[in-house]
């Protein structure tokens, strides 16, 4: 191959016609990237990386259908093939397939290219001293300084074999011992007098004492032909990822100038074996959605038995999504859209009279993106496998519930290369851990077992048709959605000399035995009553006694305990047992749930088919039961077998404040009357409902039932007068070093520990512990997260490796002995979850590994939270690209307060502590002692400022460090350049719950 000609590099052209160099190749000087065909140099016009260097010249477009901007060529074709492009489009009755039009900022607007935004045009004249724009100019600049540094020059080339300076993954003992390696400097000019003047790592860096020059030789000349070895060594203690620049000064000793080239360094401590395990199984490139197109044609498929197990009398009614909402939810960004909800949608004031419509409107939004994200896990290329009357699909992420599919639901199939919108529907019939069994219909002919096959998951509507039902019905008290002082009636009956209690725990505890005592003395048609109980005090300990009360001082009483989760169900009805028989309570499971499903201690008070299905007795039997305990949704199946209203005197929600406000109606506006008392346990602290929707979000569907009720005035704890409030306060799970901290941030430090002395101190003196009396340990790591194949979730492999050798420390211990199922691991990411569950297979399968989400109500005698994020690039980073969800106050507290006797805590607190609430968390472990790792950048005794911004005290910093650097380098030519960060979808991370 020809060389380059140099004139055709430098200038585009060449004056010698007889040339035989290469002359096919074109230099873009913007970016100093050499393009092989002019086909080529085209295309890099058109990228992103040739736009953001080109100091503002970034392209926007407009789309004349969705009536926004769009920025480059890239954006543009992800966006016209959006989800919502493509919906704003059919509702308009257009092709999606339009010209973009040339872009124009909206009306008083003006486009900034450096930060990729409009900017009102009476901010115009400001915008470019405010300090975001300085950040983003100022890290374009520093880019351009590092590239141009790291160029070879005036004949000097330093280089490390072939690769980067990198000194690869090394175990934690060679780590410690050190490791060397030497660069090659070499003079290519053989009449250059050069010397390398001196050697140095800058001292801003965050972790400058891991590398260092083995032999400090300078100045030494550099002269042609003899090459100079520069042995640079690595050391470290800790495991985690580390990074280093290293300035190499020379002199041009016949020029009298002076010249910098930079190189920099990396190393990894850390499992070998776990990063090769665990390792990205491809690149991370974004999913492109695939927009289903119409299904014009669908062969019913044939429905499971259980969809008939219960004899409904009452029809629920289908609520589809109106077709306005439809078009207003797929049309602009989501702050306008959002804003047109609340404009046009909702109803102006918020009250019993307009409370349903209000939240059939956020319960569609949410829908929405419900079924939005149900689509991204359509499959394209799936096969089916026949066995006796069922064809199996194999569902990745099934076990993980991901998507959530349960019996009844249905999934549609058409085989591959039908174009004629002919789909075939399948009702689910068997669910396994990794695949389902489907049935269709008779004409369905799927023998051909290597056919190929286009899969598309269906939202099961009943929960949400069954939460319309509720919120259309025509009960809508005051007393019970907008109570107010004058709802607290007199109590009807006496308070007792003595609670004569069937739990003894409780008697020595003032506050639930008040509790107990102010729900028995409701008088009929009270206020609803709240159990407020943070971590561990005994929510549902308390609710039990209650309903066990209620039914000894009130013969005629009859209740109906509900609560969100099976889960959670179950374990009301479980405490109940040892005083309730079957023929006094009866647990409901919905038809769609399995015999293996239910604790066998709860299948006597269940009701099945002979088939072996979950059903509903006769309504004359019901009526017998004093006790109905199921979910929330499921508690549906009362109204709608035909139990009349008013048949409960009580309605009980265990941890109310994880369910939708429209859940929790289910039980109260389709079977309260006006005698009918309601009863809420829950922890407004502590995380609400998942809501998938961030417009209904924002609309306030996060906020549940409890914790609008506890805003309300009758309703504050502090209050002395309020009688519809019981706060417990002696919290029976963690040690008191562990409960310190959430106790003065979330609960005013009234909580008490007075957990059993045995379990709760069982980790101290432990050999894992910095301070052997301080069971709570923070591990500074430095990793980074990383993305695979399509999925936008996070891992960091740096972390799963810490988190196994935590795990197989402490199974090894047999002094401090614990087993796998007293161990939880919570991380933020699912991505970061399976990752975890693969390093521990064959070592700890029976750990628990989740979600915050999937951990609240839980406990565990040790708690290990990997926080994952890892962002090095503060200056171009916001806080919640940084730190992404961990930055949640709920999602902090209720990750803090699973552990018993230990909690470990690890991640990188150069990013942590960007959180006013973690650097303070951060700072009560250091000056405890329970700090391992490399040591906090800041002073952990200095006061927080919970309004401080922290990210831009780090983007300040950081623009320091790189003032200093672009100082030093001022002979260099600075070129522009921008750095974007991409905000994945969060829902892929939001667990699907299982409501019926």
């Amino acid at each position: 191959m020809p060389q380059v000609c140099p004139n055709f590099l430098s200038t585009g052209s060449c004056p010698d016609s007889l040339c035989k160099l290469n002359h096919d190749i074109v230099l873009c000087k913007v970016c100093s990237v050499v393009c092989n065909s002019a086909e080529v140099y085209q295309a890099h016009l058109q990228g992103r990386k040739h736009r953001v260097r080109l100091n503002g010249a970034s392209i926007q477009y407009h789309c004349p259908i969705c009536k926004l901007n769009v920025v480059g060529v890239t954006d543009w074709e992800i966006h016209q093939q959006g989800k919502r492009h493509r919906r704003a489009a059919v509702l308009r009755g257009v092709s999606p397939n339009v010209d973009p039009e040339e872009a124009v900022p909206p009306p008083g607007a003006m486009w900034c290219s450096i930060c990729n935004m409009n900017i009102p045009e009476k901010f115009w004249s400001t915008h470019p001293s405010s300090l975001r724009h300085k950040a983003k100019l100022k890290y374009a600049q520093y880019e351009a300084v590092i590239e141009e540094a790291m160029k070879d020059r005036h004949g000097i080339i330093v280089f490390h074999g072939d690769d980067d300076i990198d000194f690869g993954i090394l175990e934690t003992a060679a780590a410690h011992i050190g490791s060397s390696i030497a660069i090659t400097i070499k003079n290519t000019v053989p009449s250059a007098r050069i010397t390398l003047v001196e050697a140095k790592f800058p001292s801003g860096q965050r972790n400058p004492s891991a590398f260092f020059i083995d032999q400090q030789a300078t100045p030494q000349p550099v002269t042609y032909g003899r090459d100079v070895s520069l042995p640079i060594r690595f050391r470290q203690n800790y495991a985690g990822r580390y990074h280093g620049r290293i300035e190499l000064t020379f002199e041009d000793t016949s020029l009298g100038s002076r010249f910098v080239i930079v190189r920099l360094l990396k190393a990894t401590v850390g499992s070998s074996a776990d990063y090769e395990l665990l390792k990205p199984v491809a690149p991370y490139v974004p999913r492109k959605r695939v927009i289903r197109d119409p299904e014009t044609e669908v062969v019913p498929g044939e429905p499971p038995e259980t969809l008939r197990s219960v004899k409904y009398v009452v029809k629920l009614g289908h609520a589809k999504i109106p077709q306005w909402l439809s078009s207003l939810l797929s049309q602009g960004a989501r702050s306008s859209v959002t804003a047109r909800i609340r404009q046009s949608a909702l109803p102006a004031t918020l009250d019993s009279e307009t409370h349903g419509r209000h939240f059939a409107v956020l319960l569609w939004t949410e829908e929405y993106q419900m079924d939005c994200d149900m689509e991204t896990y359509d499959m394209h290329e799936a096969t089916l496998n026949r066995h006796n009357s069922y064809y199996y699909l194999s569902v990745p992420g099934l076990a993980e519930k991901r998507p959530s599919v349960l019996v009844g639901d249905r999934i549609s199939v058409q085989p591959h290369g039908d174009e004629s919108g002919k789909w075939f529907e399948g009702y689910v019939h068997v669910v396994h851990r990794e695949e389902v069994g489907l049935r269709f219909g008779g004409s369905f002919n799927g023998r051909n077992a290597s056919q190929r096959y286009r899969v598309r998951f269906k939202l099961n509507r009943i929960p949400l048709r069954r939460q319309h039902q509720a919120l259309g019905a025509a009960f809508h008290p005051n007393r019970l959605l907008f109570p107010a002082h004058e709802h607290m009636l007199a109590s009807s009956l006496a308070a007792p000399t003595t609670l004569t209690v069937y739990n003894p725990l409780i008697a020595s505890n003032p506050a639930q035995v008040r509790a107990v005592s102010r729900i028995i003395r409701q008088a009929a048609g009270s206020a609803p009553f709240v159990v407020f109980g943070p971590p561990g005090t005994g929510k549902t300990v308390t609710i039990v006694e209650a309903i066990l009360q209620v039914l000894k001082h009130n013969p005629q009483a009859r209740i109906l305990a509900t609560a969100p989760s099976n889960s959670a169900a179950d374990l009301i009805a479980s405490r109940l047992i040892s005083q309730l028989s079957p023929e006094q309570m009866f647990r409901f499971y919905a038809p769609s749930r399995f015999k293996n499903q239910a604790p066998d201690e709860l299948l006597d008070y269940a009701a099945v088919t002979p088939e072996g299905h979950f059903t509903a007795p006769p309504v004359f039997t019901l009526k017998r039961y004093r006790v109905v305990v199921t979910t929330c949704v499921s508690s549906s199946f009362a109204h709608n077998v035909g139990m009349p209203r008013g048949h409960f005197s009580h309605i009980f929600v265990d941890e109310a404040g994880q369910a939708t406000e429209p859940e929790v109606m289910i039980p109260i506006r389709t079977m309260a009357d006006n005698a009918t008392n309601v009863i809420l346990s829950g922890d407004p602290k502590q995380l609400g409902p998942i809501i998938r929707s961030p417009i209904a979000r924002d609309l306030g569907m996060e906020e549940s039932y409890i914790e609008r009720l506890m805003k309300r005035v009758s309703y504050d704890e502090l209050n002395p007068q309020s009688t519809l409030v019981v706060k417990l306060i002696k919290n029976f799970r963690s040690q008191p070093a562990i409960l310190k901290y959430p106790n003065e941030k979330f609960y005013n430090g009234e909580l008490q520990s007075c957990g059993d002395p045995q379990v709760i101190n069982s980790f101290l003196r432990s050999p894992l512990l910095p301070n052997k009396k301080f069971p709570v340990i923070m591990h500074a790591i430095t990793g980074k997260d990383d993305r695979e194949a399509s999925s936008p979730s996070f891992f960091n492999i740096d972390e799963v490796t810490l988190v196994k050798t935590y795990v197989q420390s402490l199974r090894a211990d047999h002094r401090f002995r614990i087993s796998g199922e007293e161990i939880g691991i919570i991380a933020p990411y699912n991505a970061q979850c399976r990752k975890i569950r693969m390093a521990l297979k064959g070592v700890a399968d029976e750990i628990k590994v989740g979600s915050v989400e999937e951990f609240q109500g839980q406990e565990r005698r040790v708690i290990i939270i990997s926080t994952v994020r890892s962002s090095r690039e503060f200056v171009n980073y916001d806080l919640k690209h940084t730190l992404g969800f961990v930055a949640n106050p709920r999602r902090f507290n209720v990750a803090v307060t699973r552990a018993k006797a230990l909690l470990v805590v690890i991640g990188d607190p150069s990013v942590l502590s960007l959180d006013p609430l973690w650097r303070s968390f951060l700072n009560y472990v250091h000056v405890n002692g329970g700090w391992k790792g490399n040591p906090p950048t800041w002073d952990t005794s200095a006061p927080v400022d919970n309004s401080g911004d922290y990210m831009q005290e780090a983007r300040e910093t950081s623009i320091g460090d790189m003032n200093e650097f672009a100082r030093r380098m001022e002979a260099l030519t600075l070129q522009e350049a921008a750095a974007e960060d991409e905000d994945a979808d969060a829902n892929v991370d939001r667990p699907w719950r299982e409501v019926e």
